[in-house]
């Protein structure tokens, strides 16, 4: 079984988060953003890993220590799940299209974080939440997942259209990179034998 469970309590934030990579993209997701639900459920359903986030932070001053925290754990809790990573197919790309957006995101899943975040938004908003947001979680989750991963959008204009081409993008990459390859299982996916 390749699930993963972190608890990570802070002054500013308790976050609650359970994963399982082989799952079918069930989501249970509670932060107290409405959109940034929104975004974490397309994440769970595109990329078919299940997803149980329950989030309590401190939104009375602003979502980021919440956004930030969850995707924190978040990548922890599949880094946790992908073990040594032994197996795992590593490397992945798409284009992912959403009406006029057009987002490609390519993920090596090597154990080396480095986020390339190459998505600007025309609004500083989508409804309340703070497009500033979305690469705060990139960078997180990249970080604590250890992975490399870059997001580009390569044209758009509506920023809910390119904040969600970012995440359907990175799950579409993540359900291929996280894939057990068949020919190489129990393998670790580097000449140097380690990730």
């Amino acid at each position: 079984m390749r699930t993963g469970a972190v608890s990570r309590k802070t002054k500013e934030t308790e976050i609650e988060v359970a994963v399982d990579l082989d799952g079918r993209g069930t989501a249970h997701i509670s932060t107290g953003i409405g959109f940034f639900d929104h975004m974490l459920e397309q994440l769970a359903r595109h990329s078919l890993i299940d997803m149980t986030i329950k989030a309590k932070g401190d939104l009375h001053i602003d979502d980021h220590h919440t956004v930030e925290d969850t995707g924190i754990a978040l990548g922890q809790a599949v880094r946790q799940a992908l073990g040594d990573r032994a197996g795992i197919t590593r490397y992945a790309d798409v284009l992912l299209p959403m009406d006029e957006t057009l987002t490609r995101v390519a993920v090596d899943v090597s154990g080396r974080p480095y986020l390339v975040f190459r998505t600007h938004f025309l609004r500083d908003k989508i409804g309340t939440f703070d497009t500033e947001l979305v690469r705060e979680f990139f960078q997180a989750f990249t970080t604590h997942l250890g992975a490399n991963i870059h997001v580009e959008t390569l044209y758009g204009e509506n920023a809910h259209h390119i904040s969600e081409s970012s995440f359907k993008g990175l799950a579409r990459a993540l359900r291929v990179a996280l894939t057990l390859d068949p020919r190489q299982l129990g393998e670790i996916p580097s000449t140097k034998g380690v990730l």
